[in-house]
């Protein structure tokens, strides 16, 4: 049986740091469940992106998951397959689903390891900022894939780091937290990719490793440090 993109890039993640130990895929939900759960996460969740939404919810010892994706999304993942090559046609797509699984799997990972707290800011955003590094890390991968020489150009990492990160535009939010959110998220999140991309496999798999198992806080701090030491 073949593999989804969805499941392979669930089984990447957990490759990369733990099982999460349900399928994800089995959290996908339709387009009116989605605007039920809209409606329910208040205003400011108007502004968010209508392709892909990840919806989180607690009652007791239990997460409860719902992962939305629009139509027009998939049909674009299912007509330009990034698993048949990666290109301005369909990057972007790419980044909102990959995005998503991500929220997904570290929000079920935090929980499992007692972080309950999944109305903070600071959880909202340690999610966003490990969602792009995770991103960046697993495009890179695709990137690869379709190398000879399983290379990656430095002109490879210019064009991703243009529609991962230079492309963003959190000051068009117009709530100041979720603009502070991605404004923020954005720039740490860069900073940090640049000195993933100066260490070899198995040492940058020793760091985001480390780097995950830290709260946002001392995400934060770290990066900042990594910053100064470039100075």
């Amino acid at each position: 049986m073949n593999e989804t993109l969805f499941s392979q890039i669930q089984r990447l993640l957990e490759r990369t740091y733990a099982q999460v130990g349900i399928n994800l895929e089995e959290c996908i939900i339709d387009r009116a469940r989605s605007a039920q759960l809209s409606k329910l996460a208040g205003a400011s969740a108007r502004e968010l992106s209508e392709l892909a939404r990840t919806f989180l919810r607690h009652a007791g010892d239990q997460l409860y998951v719902g992962i939305y994706y629009s139509r027009w999304l998939i049909n674009q993942l299912e007509r330009h397959d990034p698993r048949a090559g990666l290109g301005d046609h369909n990057i972007r797509s790419l980044i909102v689903f990959v995005e998503e699984i991500n929220h997904a799997l570290h929000a079920a990972l935090q929980f499992k390891n007692g972080q309950h707290e999944i109305g903070s800011e600071d959880f909202a955003r340690d999610l966003e900022l490990q969602a792009q590094v995770d991103t960046y890390l697993i495009l890179l991968f695709f990137i690869a894939f379709f190398r000879k020489t399983q290379r990656v150009s430095r002109a490879d990492r210019r064009w991703l780091r243009f529609h991962l990160f230079a492309r963003q535009r959190p000051e068009a939010f117009r709530d100041q937290n979720l603009r502070g959110r991605y404004l923020e998220t954005c720039e740490l999140a860069a900073s940090y990719t640049q000195f993933l991309d100066t260490l070899n496999g198995m040492r940058r798999l020793e760091e985001i490793r480390k780097f995950r198992s830290l709260d946002y806080g001392a995400k934060k701090a770290h990066v900042f440090a990594l910053m100064d030491r470039g100075d």
